[in-house]
């Protein structure tokens, strides 16, 4: 019901959220790192929040303080820009609140509710480059995670798993609108919520939400190796994701979006049977899985401009 309802509501708030983003100028122009020729409408995020409020609201209302907080966050960033070090502060902030609602009493989910929440807010951030990659990916994980937990967090990631697939009605190729910050802050912070569930309930599950969150994470990380290796500012964007590589080798935008999309998906399969096997057995499957994925990548996607391999 959850996932039914999300996505229902998140096929009808999109288009009114597109409508009201050109009303108050809320749109992304084309630009030097952007793939669109015409401006597209961002406020996605707010169709999927509301998407999220009533499953959340009826299953474990405590998640709305850090889901609201990281849809406004996002919001302020989409109009004005926020400064990194001030981002910074409030989405550690945020990680706060993701800690007192789904962290319970132990100090070390607590500390990892705060890690996950800055970094998938954003891993999802930089995801959100290509037409439909974003909410794809993050729904095909959220489908993964709905498989491998229990209580609770089922129901939100069912619910994120509904919202992303209705946004996708309107975010597929060609965009008619996008997340925006306030929509990738949302998801990564829900995506944290659902790791740090994932990490009350036993070793095989905490290790499988590891590969459900994989490709995020793993883009952040070419980014940042990619850019220290050509001697780039950390905090200047390019066109250096995977995605954007993707593309530059000769897959159109939407073969690359698939390719990425594919790749999680290959991941939550995994994720899905690790889960299923014993704490040990979990742990050396999820370690060889992530070493050998993380091996290819980084040297498929950071070498240096002018020498990527084709």
């Amino acid at each position: 019901m959850a996932l039914i309802l999300a996505f229902a509501v998140a096929v009808v708030t999109a288009p009114l959220a597109g409508r009201l983003a050109r009303r108050v100028g809320l749109v992304d122009r084309p630009g030097p790192f952007k793939v669109h020729r015409r401006p597209v409408p961002y406020l996605g995020g707010l169709a999927v929040l509301a998407a999220l409020l009533g499953p959340v609201a009826v299953s474990r209302p405590a998640v709305l303080v850090p889901l609201v907080a990281a849809a406004a966050l996002g919001l302020a960033d989409d109009r004005a820009g926020l400064p990194a070090r001030l981002r910074l502060a409030f989405e550690l902030a945020i990680g706060g609140a993701v800690a007192v609602a789904a962290g319970g009493d132990s100090p070390g989910r607590g500390l990892l509710a705060v890690v996950a929440t800055v970094a998938l807010v954003n891993a999802v951030n930089l995801l959100d480059g290509l037409d439909g990659l974003a909410g794809g990916t993050v729904a095909v994980a959220a489908l993964g995670f709905a498989v491998v937990l229990g209580g609770d967090g089922v129901t939100l990631a069912l619910a994120l798993a509904g919202a992303l697939g209705g946004f996708l009605v309107w975010n597929r190729p060609p965009a008619r609108i996008y997340l925006g910050d306030s929509g990738s802050y949302l998801v990564g912070t829900a995506l944290a919520v659902l790791l740090v569930d994932a990490w009350g309930e036993g070793m095989s599950t905490a290790v499988a939400a590891l590969l459900l969150v994989g490709v995020p994470v793993a883009d952040t990380t070419v980014a940042i190796v990619r850019r220290l290796r050509a001697g780039r500012p950390l905090l200047v964007g390019d066109r250096g994701h995977v995605y954007d590589q993707l593309v530059d080798r000769g897959r159109s935008p939407g073969a690359a979006v698939l390719l990425v999309i594919a790749a999680q998906a290959g991941l939550t399969v995994v994720a899905v049977l690790v889960a299923a096997l014993t704490p040990l057995a979990a742990t050396l499957t999820a370690a060889v899985v992530i070493g050998a994925a993380a091996a290819t990548t980084l040297a498929a996607f950071t070498a240096p401009p002018g020498r990527a391999p084709r």
